[in-house]
C-alpha cells in the first residue's frame, strides 16, 4: 500500500471488510508492506495530515504491529515534535519513526532491520523517558 489518506484507507478497508481479511493473510505468513499513510495503517496508529493541517495523531490503525509510526520524520517539520508528544504523553505507545526512503521490515511484529533506498535517509526509534520521548537512529542497511 502506497500513500493517501490514512484515515480514508481505515474507513474504506474497515466498511468492507479488508481490515479483517488482512489481518488473516498476514498472519498466514503473507508479506504486507506500505509506504506513508499505507504503513501508519499496520501500527497501533501515528502521525498523520489525514483531516489536514495541522498534523493529527491517529490512534486507531489496524495495530498488527503494537507501536506507533510516523513516516517523513525528515521532510515533514510538523512531524518529529508531534511523534514525541503523542509517546511522550502516552497517546501513542513507543514505535519507530522514519525519514523518506527509510523502511522497517518486521518478522511477525518483531523489528528486524530497518533499510533505505536513499543515501542519508534513516529510522528511529521512539520510546517514552518519563513524560517525555527520546528518539534513537537505528543502524540503516542500503539497499
Amino acid at each position: 500500500m502506497s500513500g493517501g489518506s490514512t484515515a480514508n484507507l481505515l474507513a474504506l478497508w474497515r466498511l468492507h471488510g479488508l481490515d479483517h481479511t488482512l489481518r488473516e493473510a498476514w498472519q498466514a505468513g503473507t508479506v504486507l508492506m506500505g509506504v506513508s499513510a499505507g504503513s501508519v495503517c499496520w501500527h497501533v496508529g501515528g502521525t498523520t495530515d489525514s483531516f489536514g493541517l495541522p498534523l493529527r495523531p491517529l490512534t486507531n490503525a489496524l495495530g498488527f504491529l503494537p507501536y506507533s509510526n510516523s513516516p517523513h520524520h525528515d521532510a515533514e517539520p510538523g512531524r518529529r515534535p508531534l511523534i514525541h508528544r503523542l509517546v511522550g504523553d502516552g497517546t501513542l505507545p513507543a514505535g519507530y519513526a522514519t525519514d523518506n526512503g527509510a523502511g522497517l521490515v518486521y518478522l511477525g511484529t518483531d523489528l528486524h532491520e530497518a533499510i533505505t533506498e536513499k543515501p542519508g535517509a534513516l529510522a528511529y526509534e521512539i520510546h517514552r523517558e518519563g513524560d517525555s520521548a527520546r528518539e534513537t537512529p537505528l543502524p540503516t542497511r542500503a539497499l
